[in-house]
């Protein structure tokens, strides 16, 4: 069985020497007066959902890969083995309310919490995490636009993990494509709606680990405008709720079938049909898609976490191979009396690992970074304050979906790879990891749609604001930190790239407006600009690492090496990975046009795309 072990120690570093988290979170009164922004207790709550995550959920991750989920005649599913006992441990600790609101059962801890929570979970099984994820999904959503009375009756059970929750976006025929989908709601006299139509792809959608799942569903109204600004979101429970809050009658949504997926088997991904089912208006009508968003980027986010998370354990065994596996000859020899060295010595080897530990590490800085903001976007006392924070979570958000599912995938496939052909082998788990990290890059938006939101919605749309205050504070560390020669080649790299990325911009947002072709220009170079932009972030954060953990050697602080691991893997990202911003720097500006070849090379005739 793969072994896993909460990186806390790295954890610890972030959230107190990076971040100084707990200072910056008593400046919110909603954390000061909850009495949750204390340090102390927030490093109490993470051991023990180490504990929960390593001895709980890490068993099942094999279990649920080789079992799946079965779905039965009339239409309920049965997850692996395991699962629902461990959800009730889970409901039963109250890790379903860490970051709630006590208004409605939540303990009122900071997100930054949950968030190095969710990041274990995953590490340890991606897919029985689903269920709880997109829970907190939902919960989102109905907090923030749902009627009082809709959150009287499903927050508490949502909050207490009594009942679930998922999202219910995409059909058959739409894809990415909201606008068009199919998805119908009726008034009916009692202000209630029926929904009628189907829905793919929906993650958690039916299970055995709780009595009753709430579904956020889009519909349209009839009579509402077409394409997105027609839909609507719609609460649409398995079970209808009595006026005394006990589960009622079946309603009228049923798990027409199960998906065959190359990864995550453990999570029942469905395809539910709703036929006249009774749903309740959430938030006004024709702004679902809004409404919707706040559920979205919460499972964006959340998705980067499932890539990092699998990195992170990906990662933790190859290394643990590495030591172990001896193959081939080193010099100086490392074992003189035996007939081959351990392969953690081999150049290229080490490589592998670097790359996981060097894009792990930063990912879970810019992970926390992230949930610190929202943390402030959503309880600073000062609205400047939360306004900069909100355009901060805004701009990173689809980096942190695309970029960290990108490296996530790519760490789990080099880590197989250090396990030469063992990693083929299901034994080892390597090969669940490579095609549980795939869906990362798929779904909650592509990670084309990603870029595309990134480079089209949150950088050109506003005139590249959000870019500049980023780019400010980059460039204030940088001259803070003018003549410290431990970082003057780090320096030197991310202050040009930085100022690269700027300049791109411009190139991209005058072809961008340049007449009809100005979209494709955009679309054409969004996914190398994410990772251009990816890098330099990663960049920043590894600088700002380097230098907290220059400072403790030179105070003679670090004893274990922990620090000297930081520089080195600072020194590693800056001298093998970050360099690939000047490849992706040709790649932007080479722009459209070696992808507007002729249609026939294709076997398309001209006139099926328009001259």
């Amino acid at each position: 069985m793969p072994v896993y072990k909460a990186p806390l120690r790295d954890v610890k570093f972030l959230m107190h020497e990076l971040l100084d988290a707990p200072a910056q979170l008593a400046k919110m009164p909603f954390y000061a007066e909850n009495d949750t922004a204390d340090g102390d207790l927030m490093n109490q709550v993470l051991e023990e959902a180490a504990r929960f995550v390593e001895g709980e959920l890490l068993p099942l991750n094999a279990v649920g890969d080789q079992e799946g989920c079965v779905r039965h005649d009339d239409g309920s599913v049965t997850t692996p083995t395991g699962f629902k006992a461990a959800y009730n441990k889970y409901r039963a600790a109250g890790w379903t309310a860490l970051d709630a609101d006590p208004a409605f059962g939540g303990q009122g801890m900071p997100h930054l919490v949950s968030n190095v929570l969710v990041e274990m979970m995953n590490s340890t099984n991606v897919a029985w995490s689903m269920y709880p994820g997109l829970s907190h999904g939902a919960y989102s959503a109905l907090h923030a636009v749902g009627s009082e009375e809709l959150k009287a009756i499903y927050l508490p059970k949502i909050v207490s993990g009594e009942w679930t929750g998922t999202m219910c976006l995409t059909e058959p025929h739409a894809g990415t494509d909201l606008g068009i989908i199919r998805t119908k709601a009726t008034a009916n006299a009692d202000g209630s709606y029926a929904i009628s139509g189907t829905k793919i792809f929906i993650s958690a959608g039916e299970h055995d680990l709780t009595p009753n799942i709430v579904h956020l569903v889009l519909a349209r109204l009839e009579g509402s405008p077409e394409g997105t600004k027609g839909i609507s979101l719609f609460l649409v429970p398995k079970f209808l709720v009595n006026e005394d809050g006990s589960i009622g009658e079946r309603n009228g949504v049923v798990c027409g079938s199960l998906e065959h997926k190359m990864g995550i088997h453990g999570n029942a991904t469905a395809l539910l049909n709703f036929d006249g089912a009774t749903g309740y208006l959430v938030g006004e009508i024709n702004k679902g898609m809004n409404h919707m968003f706040i559920m979205m980027n919460a499972a964006r986010l959340g998705t980067g976490l499932q890539g990092l998370g699998i990195g992170e354990t990906a990662y933790q065994n190859a290394l643990a191979y590495a030591k172990d596996r001896t193959q081939m000859r080193h010099e100086p020899r490392v074992n003189p009396a035996e007939n081959a060295d351990p392969i953690i010595v081999h150049p290229d080897v080490r490589r592998m690992l670097l790359t996981g530990k060097a894009y792990t590490e930063a990912g879970r800085a810019m992970a926390m970074w992230l949930a610190l903001s929202i943390d402030t976007e959503h309880h600073h006392p000062d609205e400047a304050a939360r306004k900069e924070a909100a355009d901060l979570v805004a701009l990173l958000t689809p980096i942190a979906k695309a970029f960290m599912t990108d490296n996530g995938f790519n760490i789990a496939v080099q880590s197989q790879q250090v396990f030469g052909g063992h990693g083929y082998i299901r034994e080892w788990g390597m090969e669940q990891y490579v095609r549980d990290a795939r869906i990362g890059q798929i779904y909650e938006g592509t990670n084309g749609i990603q870029s595309l939101d990134l480079l089209g919605r949150k950088v050109l749309m506003d005139g590249g604001k959000k870019l500049q205050k980023l780019a400010a504070t980059l460039q204030t560390f940088i001259e803070e930190n003018e003549g410290d020669d431990d970082l003057a080649s780090m320096l030197d790299q991310l202050g040009k790239a930085a100022n690269q990325l700027g300049s791109l911009t411009m190139v991209v947002g005058q072809k961008a407006m340049s007449g009809p072709e100005g979209a494709d220009e955009v679309n054409a170079v969004a996914v190398d600009y994410l990772r251009f932009f990816g890098h330099v972030v990663y960049g920043y954060l590894w600088a700002r690492m380097a230098k907290i953990a220059h400072a403790k050697i030179a105070a003679g602080q670090d004893r274990d090496g922990f620090y000297l691991a930081k520089v080195q893997t600072a020194q590693f990202y800056f001298a093998k990975l970050f360099p690939e911003t000047k490849a992706l720097a040709a790649t932007i500006k080479a722009g459209n046009e070696s992808l507007a070849v002729d249609d026939r090379m294709f076997g398309l005739e001209r006139a099926l795309v328009g001259a």
